[in-house]
């Protein structure tokens, strides 16, 4: 018996995922958890064999960005659990950081059911389970040019933040913020934050 957990802040997903795996003979669903810090929680009580993770959940009090911040707490949780993302946002960027993170699948929510079910089992196995568009994407697009300063700087930048805002909230002067932002800019070829920051966001490097 294959023992999966499911993460995702979206209760009906959650529980149309739980009642479709359910009917597989050799699946069985050990828990579900719709923040962060519920996925590493459960995964470290029920050590299950995979963990469906979404990318974009609550932190739950955690101090992580996404889903896929907290791939290192769930591996230390449970060393032996494999985590494919289960995700809306099909991104590049975010398939090479769960990867780099030590996820074994990547996966789109529109795969097809029976798709996710074999991935599932094939992650249990030992396999890695990915989608192939993504992944000829990811390659075609290689990693994020930018530095994990300019990522930050860039990210704090959403919503039409003042450069006084983004240094508050990084903890930088705001002529080290308009450094990042100009060199985020020039790396992504974009006329202007709000490019910059839209073609980063796409890609899945913040």
């Amino acid at each position: 018996m294959i023992r999966v957990a499911i993460a995702d802040d979206q209760t009906l997903i959650r529980a149309t995922l739980a009642t479709t795996l359910g009917l597989e003979d050799d699946l069985e669903v050990v828990a579900q958890a719709g923040t962060v810090a519920a996925a590493v929680a459960v995964t470290g009580e029920h050590a299950p064999n995979v963990l469906l993770l979404d990318v974009q959940m609550p932190a739950g009090g955690l101090d992580v960005e996404d889903g896929l911040d907290a791939l290192p707490l769930i591996a230390a949780a449970s060393p032996g659990t494999r985590v494919i993302v289960l995700t809306t946002f099909g991104r590049p960027g975010y398939l090479r950081r769960a990867m780099e993170a030590g996820a074994v699948g990547f996966l789109v929510k529109d795969t097809p059911v029976d798709r996710l079910i074999e991935g599932i089992r094939r992650a249990a196995s030992g396999l890695r389970v990915v989608d192939p568009d993504l992944a000829a994407a990811s390659l075609s697009i290689g990693a994020s040019p930018l530095s994990e300063r300019e990522a930050l700087v860039l990210a704090a930048s959403a919503g039409g933040a003042s450069t006084g805002e983004i240094a508050g909230a990084v903890h930088l002067s705001e002529g080290t913020v308009r450094n990042y932002l100009s060199a985020a800019i020039g790396k992504l070829g974009a006329r202007n934050r709000a490019e910059a920051l839209r073609s980063a966001t796409d890609n899945g490097w913040i």
